[in-house]
């Protein structure tokens, strides 16, 4: 079972230069808001393949559901 911190960390250790910011209490389903400029000039389904990516097996499996909202910096008026 994971906590939303632990997949906090895990995006993060895959998207150094993120703002993740992940809610969710039960272990198992997530919801997290990433920022980071790695996205710029990608679709959304692209971003959220980077960030699956950073879960690899353990989505589907031992986390159940995460609802991605992703954005640049500049989308999330950060830059």
């Amino acid at each position: 079972m994971y906590s939303a911190e632990a997949i906090r960390e895990l995006i993060q250790a895959g998207l150094p230069d993120a703002n993740v910011e992940v809610m969710g209490d039960d272990g198992q389903h997530f919801a997290a808001r990433v920022i980071s400029a790695s996205f710029s000039g990608k679709g959304i389904v692209e971003q959220h393949r980077m960030v699956y990516a950073t879960l690899g097996e353990r989505m589907g499996g031992e986390i159940h559901a995460l609802s991605l909202k992703t954005m640049t910096p500049e989308q999330a008026g950060m830059a």
